[in-house]
């Protein structure tokens, strides 16, 4: 249902004037879309409770296994994920689940060779193309990466990851109007989160349009005040405005809440001793 566009020459340096304030999208990442399992201590004592009464049930470690994920307990993540694996060698949401751990222990092959081995158990598992696609836009391996996203979107995926990491490769490529299509997608699948918004923003301002980006930007930011690159985004439109002092705030805000967001940090730089 999606039509194939392929990114023949990827032009990283198309895009930007408007900086490095490309959208990363990392922390919309989910342990392969367990919903159930949240990283609280009374949740994790609840699921020890469930692996205690039936400890050869593969599904109840891969549920706390993905609780200890979300709550950043990655070890004690990695070891439930093995026992889930250990129990049920076909399970691939346990591979995919332990190939995002994996990704963000630092383990990039790990992550790779789990996330083949997901695919290779489910041909049809979006979640697992998704996490790979991931894995090959960071490394900058961009055609794999696109092949992967698209392979989950014609698999009829629901999940907006697929969509905002095409957007993302579109956009860095200069095909923005593609990137529209993606990032609304991505928008309409996840509403209330601001990463779509983000992305949208940045497309519509590479294209001149000034007042969607900043309304995209202004949104992000109302659905939640806690994301750096929508503040450097918002302060990046009142820059290009001459609202020097206002830009100056935007960008402050964002490195207070992120001091290792560059595009922040060299806006507090251009537009110092004006807030």
């Amino acid at each position: 249902m999606t039509r194939h566009r392929g990114l023949a020459a990827l032009a990283l340096a198309a895009l930007l004037p408007l900086a490095a304030c490309q959208s990363a999208g990392d922390a919309v990442d989910s342990l392969a879309q367990i919903d159930t399992a949240q990283g609280s201590a009374e949740n994790i004592g609840s699921l020890t409770a469930v692996i205690e009464r039936t400890p050869n049930d593969p599904d109840a470690y891969n549920v706390r296994g993905a609780a200890y994920g979300r709550a950043g307990r990655y070890r004690e993540a990695l070891k439930d994920f093995d026992q889930a694996i250990a129990l049920d060698p076909n399970s691939h949401q346990a591979y995919a689940n332990r190939a995002l751990i994996h990704r963000y222990m630092g383990d990039q092959g790990k992550a790779l060779a789990d996330y083949n081995r997901a695919i290779q158990l489910n041909p049809r598992y979006d979640t697992a193309y998704i996490g790979r696609g991931e894995l090959y836009r960071q490394a900058g391996r961009t055609d794999e990466a696109f092949r992967d996203f698209e392979q989950a979107i014609q698999l009829d995926t629901t999940d907006p990851r697929a969509y905002h990491r095409r957007g993302l490769l579109y956009q860095a490529s200069g095909q923005h109007q593609f990137a529209l299509e993606d990032f609304a997608m991505a928008i309409s699948l996840a509403p209330g989160a601001p990463y779509g918004y983000n992305g949208r923003g940045l497309s519509y301002l590479a294209l001149g349009d000034e007042e969607n980006a900043f309304s995209d930007f202004n949104t992000a930011i109302r659905l939640d005040e806690s994301v750096a690159e929508s503040w450097a985004n918002q302060a990046l439109v009142f820059e290009r405005r001459g609202e020097i002092d206002r830009a100056a705030r935007s960008y402050a805000r964002a490195l207070q809440l992120d001091p290792e967001y560059v595009p922040a940090r060299e806006g507090v730089a251009r537009t110092r001793g004006s807030a």
